[in-house]
């Protein structure tokens, strides 16, 4: 099941990737796109393997408060329609950063891409090794072989097709993602007791806490900070970090710059405002009745049996065995004695495995599909993830590719090229894109949050001041090229300290780091006097 379903998706992305051998082509799709193509590449783009595997065990360990994370996204793509699809689409730009050469300078646009490579090129690393995960959990195989096999099959795949290719098989993808996630609820619901349905899971879940759909991050000691999910940290800093992510972010920029014109553009992104909030409120549903399955069956002591076979093979095999052996006979319904045994035994992995992560959020939606759906069924979900990250990395690559041809190699490497030349080059570095993430891939399994999470906090260290330099492009006509540079520079290291410093939660980074490269630009400003750039030196 797994081997058709994506042996399917290649040839018909394969089929479907016909289009002009030119930047135009390959990047931007000849930008003719109608509205629900659009909509769909962007949801498909965010949509990726970590939403499936990591947010069902995101609900499962911490609740349905992650879904406040969406809440300022509706609000985000309202702005991005006024303000920023009509200046991409005026100027027929490639990338977001282009812009931002015309508006100040050439080294605000290098600086600001370079920030966006940075940022994307890691986060989908992260992506490349969430199905990783998936293919080494479930035939044991070892995670850096399986994260080269991965890599390189999504190099072939991404460096065949370009923004065609991506936008239609992303249409297929999200809708056998979307049928096989709904086949896995229900399936979670038909295995409890006869006894038990939908809303006795929901209220089951409800009871322990599951249900927390919207906190206030109000503590007897006031508001905390540090509380990364909140209605204030998701209408605020989730509107700050959407902004940043769907009007700045060439990963989604691209998606929209695909379209016939402003209107699809405009309309792709208001539907995914609606719709993604819900799409992903039922995502978590997943986790909180997978919750509630495990409340009527013993959940594993460990949710990722490959890490707990390795384990067994230290000196420290005894102590895994005796934990096992003593979780096993505790009663189903003694959560605190169940959750001290589950402590202990990660206590003793990490003692097993020094260098290891211990963490087994990202594996508890998988060892369930894993465990407990038939077989072919099995195959499918798995084929399921693998699609969302083919969308989402190819997507993302072909993003970073786009940045490096046109704000970095074609500015200072080879502005003359042919046609055929761009076409070739762009090929080369979504390669050297594929490789770098590769690398990054093998170096995911420690850090230590579920993917979801590490995947927000990595674009929210640079989100914020990216958003602040296009912020001030629109709307801050006095900040001149100099002052928003070195304002840039010093923001970034401040939200880098701010995040290793841990004052505040990762959401209140996007909005710190906007707001700071507004108002120490405006001080530099005071300082600098620069120059008016004429039209001319503009280009």
């Amino acid at each position: 099941m797994l081997i058709i379903t994506l042996t399917v998706i290649i040839i018909y992305g394969v089929y479907k990737s016909k289009t002009s051998k030119n930047l135009d082509g390959y990047f931007l799709s000849n930008r003719d796109m109608p509205w629900y193509l659009v909509l769909l590449s962007i949801m498909g783009t965010q949509a990726s393997a970590i939403t499936f595997i990591s947010a069902p065990g995101q609900a499962f360990t911490d609740g349905m408060r992650f879904v406040q994370y969406y809440f300022g996204l509706p609000l985000a793509m309202i702005v991005i329609c006024i303000a920023f699809v009509p200046v991409f689409n005026k100027l027929k730009v490639y990338t977001a950063y282009e812009f931002l050469e015309n508006r100040f300078d050439l080294k605000t646009r290098t600086l600001t891409s370079f920030l966006f490579q940075i940022s994307r090129g890691l986060s989908t690393g992260i992506s490349i090794y969430a199905p990783s995960l998936i293919l080494s959990s479930l035939l044991g195989w070892n995670i850096y072989l399986t994260n080269v096999i991965m890599g390189g099959m999504l190099i072939i795949y991404t460096v065949s097709g370009g923004a065609r290719a991506v936008a239609h098989t992303q249409k297929l993808q999200l809708f056998i993602v979307i049928i096989g996630m709904m086949i896995a609820g229900y399936v979670v619901v038909h295995l409890m007791p006869s006894n038990v349905g939908f809303l006795d899971a929901l209220h089951l879940g409800g009871k322990n806490g599951k249900m927390n759909i919207i906190t206030s991050g109000e503590t007897a000691h006031g508001f905390d900070w540090k509380d990364k999910y909140n209605i204030w940290s998701g209408i605020i800093g989730g509107f700050f970090l959407a902004l940043s992510y769907f009007g700045t972010d060439q990963s989604q920029v691209g998606r929209y710059l695909t379209a016939k014109n402003n209107r699809q553009g405009k309309l792709g992104l208001l539907m995914n405002g609606i719709v993604k909030v819900p799409m992903q409120f039922l995502i978590l549903l997943l986790g909180v009745l997978v919750f509630s399955f495990y409340q009527y069956h013993k959940a594993p002591v460990y949710f990722n049996q490959t890490q707990a076979q390795r384990a067994k093979q230290t000196s420290y095999k005894g102590e895994l065995v005796s934990l096992e052996n003593e979780y096993n006979t505790v009663s189903a319904t003694d959560n605190l004695q169940k959750e001290k045994i589950k402590k202990e035994y990660k206590a003793v992995l990490s003692k097993a495995l020094p260098h290891e992560e211990v963490n087994d959020t990202n594996y508890i939606f998988l060892r369930f599909v894993i465990d407990y759906l038939p077989k072919g069924l099995v195959g499918l979900l798995i084929a399921v993830i693998f699609l969302a990250a083919w969308g989402s990395i190819a997507a993302a690559l072909n993003a970073l590719s786009s940045c490096t041809v046109v704000d970095i190699h074609k500015r200072f490497f080879n502005k003359y090229l042919t046609e055929q030349q761009d076409y070739r080059v762009s090929k080369f570095y979504t390669f050297i894109w594929g490789i770098f993430c590769i690398l990054v891939a093998e170096f995911a399994s420690n850090l230590g949050n579920s993917l979801i999470e590490t995947v927000n906090i990595l674009g929210s260290l640079f989100y914020g001041v990216i958003l602040g330099i296009f912020l001030i492009a629109f709307w801050f006509k006095r900040i001149k090229a100099n002052a928003l540079f070195y304002s840039a520079i010093i923001s970034e290291a401040f939200v880098i300290w701010i995040y290793n410093a841990n004052i505040i939660s990762f959401l209140w980074l996007n909005v710190i780091g906007a707001v700071l490269v507004i108002l120490i630009g405006y001080v530099f400003e005071l300082f600098l006097k620069t120059p008016a750039i004429s039209k001319d030196q503009s280009k």
